[in-house]
């Protein structure tokens, strides 16, 4: 079995300090915001276990959370759902990313994006795909973001109960379309997204 190459400092190291890594949670969901965090490691300071987010467990994301939150320089940025269904999503999560960034404690000398295109920013910047997998600092950044996603659902859960949000973080389940069929559309939902249109559109039809 050959196993999959871990996450480094590699990408980091070519560019002068410091660098930040960017990553995003939540562009395929229903509802909720896309969330994406910055993170600049220390690179002689850094929790051990680091890795893309999806590869862990959520009691280990929470771990990385907290030490990542102890031990590096970390901005988070969110793009709404009103920004989402007004821009489109590839648009609002680089506004997110960019966001993010602004907001880190520190300004970084350049920025590690997970995925195949930059936002537009004035620090120069690199596309990195599958980039959680193979630098620390985005697997640290899809850790942040992962998990700040994950407590918005569920804190929206406990006033928007019917979704199961708190279990499957807006995405498209079974127990989410039986909310959906069961009371219908939320403040919190995407309202350009093909599944949220259609119910969008049939209640409409319905009540003229």
């Amino acid at each position: 079995m050959i196993e999959r190459p871990m996450p480094d400092f590699s990408f980091e190291l070519v560019h002068d300090n410091p660098v930040a890594g960017v990553d995003e949670a939540g562009r395929g969901p229903w509802a909720g915001p896309v969330v994406a965090a910055a993170v600049i490691l220390d690179q002689t300071n850094f929790p051990d276990g680091l890795d893309d987010s999806k590869k862990l467990s959520a009691k280990k994301r929470g771990i990385l959370f907290g030490l990542i939150m102890a031990q590096a320089k970390v901005g988070v940025g969110q793009a709404s759902v009103e920004e989402i269904d007004a821009l489109n999503i590839l648009q609002a999560t680089m506004l997110a990313m960019v966001r993010a960034v602004e907001n880190l404690p520190q300004k970084p000398a350049f920025v590690l994006i997970d995925g195949n295109r930059c936002p537009e920013m004035e620090i120069p910047s690199q596309a990195i795909i599958k980039g959680d997998a193979r630098s620390f600092s985005i697997a640290a950044a899809s850790i942040i973001a992962k998990v700040t996603r994950d407590q918005i659902m569920a804190d929206l859960a406990k006033t928007w109960p019917d979704y199961g949000w708190e279990r499957n973080a807006g995405y498209g389940t079974s127990l989410h379309q039986q909310g959906l069929n069961l009371v219908g559309v939320s403040p919190h939902h995407r309202k350009t997204y093909a599944p949220i249109r259609k119910i969008m559109t049939q209640d409409s039809s319905i009540k003229s």
